[in-house]
């Protein structure tokens, strides 16, 4: 899994631990992965962003190096193994790297250690993360104005505050621009399966979706969508080119301006223990070309799009309703905290669906 929180990791959150590095040479830089770099999802996209760095860095830069489809049962093995063959700094890219990373981290203090949707730090390990709910807002709202069955189906892995926050921004969204649309749930319980994905999709648009949405890795669904002839979103990188007549965006995590600067970082012995938590602002996620949409569809996600990366427009402003009608803003605030957010369990009014225990 990528993502899970409990109370103490959001209270975590707001710790930084001290730590740094001595200016470096040439560095060999390292990464291990929870899936396959041809998911085309979301560890291709922490792949590109290992290329991009490459490039951006040129011979500052030893070498890369990456260990790809580690479960995480494993991953203290392959971590290990990164930093025992030379690595001075070491990307992780799953939350059930977390305690391995952390444990490899204080076996070996001179190696640097960088976290993915963590929130454990050390003063040689930091943590990063993309709001990648903000790109599910956006999407949301497309969905509203586009479907014609007022069916959405949204595919989606684990009951994680990363996906249940997704499903939340897509929510609140959609009820923007279409407040009959409702959506329809599936839980595969994995993040790449193309044949899971694949069934779920097809269930779906059996049900009467006409878009599909998903927080799964493979262009499975995506390809499903178009092959009835429905439209659909990427999820994670640029899915157009599996699916050109149906997909509408991709909330895309763009990871190379993050994996260049903190190596650069290391190299300047600059680097510190700290935590990254970026959005559409920063361009660590990024929406993918507005496409298979009328003009004014695609004026109002642009709008949208900037509104939210200057801060003009947040996903969860209060009130934020859960399915009980409460609301989980506390009391004066302009908008859930940030800690309400990466701990979500709970789903917002609208969402007919109950979270798998």
């Amino acid at each position: 899994m990528r993502t899970l929180f409990t109370a103490a990791a959001v209270a975590a959150l707001s710790l930084a631990a001290a730590g740094g590095a001595e200016a470096a040479g040439k560095v060999k830089a390292c990464w291990v992965y929870t899936g396959p770099v041809g998911d085309f999802g979301y560890s291709y996209q922490h792949d590109q962003g290992r290329l991009a760095a490459a490039k951006a860095l040129g011979d500052k830069v030893d070498a890369t190096t990456f260990l790809e489809n580690i479960p995480d049962s494993d991953s203290e093995r392959a971590i290990e193994q990164l930093a025992r063959s030379g690595c001075n700094i070491v990307f992780t890219t799953s939350f059930g790297f977390m305690d391995p990373t952390l444990k490899v981290a204080k076996k070996f203090p001179k190696v640097m250690f960088e976290h993915a949707t963590g929130y454990k730090r050390n003063p040689n390990m930091s943590t990063y993360a993309a709001k990648f709910y903000e790109g599910r807002y956006v999407m949301g709202q497309i969905a509203g104005k586009m479907t014609k069955t007022n069916t959405i189906g949204y595919i989606v892995s684990f009951p994680i505050p990363e996906v249940i926050s997704g499903i939340n921004a897509f929510e609140r969204g959609m009820q923007t621009t279409n407040p009959n649309a409702k959506i329809k749930i599936v839980w595969v319980n994995t993040w790449f399966d193309p044949g899971k994905e694949a069934d779920a999709a097809k269930a779906l648009l059996a049900q009467g979706a006409d878009i599909l949405t998903q927080h799964t890795d493979s262009a499975a669904p995506l390809q499903e969508a178009e092959k009835a002839g429905k439209l659909g979103f990427g999820q994670s990188s640029d899915m157009m080119k599996f699916a050109p007549k149906a997909q509408l965006t991709a909330n895309t995590d763009n990871w190379g301006p993050y994996y260049t600067q903190r190596i650069q970082a290391l190299i300047d012995g600059k680097w510190k223990s700290e935590d990254t938590w970026d959005g559409i602002g920063k361009n660590m996620v990024v929406m993918a070309p507005f496409a298979n949409m009328p003009d004014d569809v695609k004026a109002a996600a642009v709008k949208t799009t900037a509104d939210i990366a200057s801060g003009a427009l947040q996903p969860f402003a209060c009130p934020v309703l859960d399915q009980d009608g409460k609301d989980r803003c506390k009391p004066g605030a302009k908008t859930l905290e940030d800690g309400d957010v990466l701990g979500m369990n709970w789903y917002v009014k609208g969402v007919d669906d109950k979270i798998p225990q």
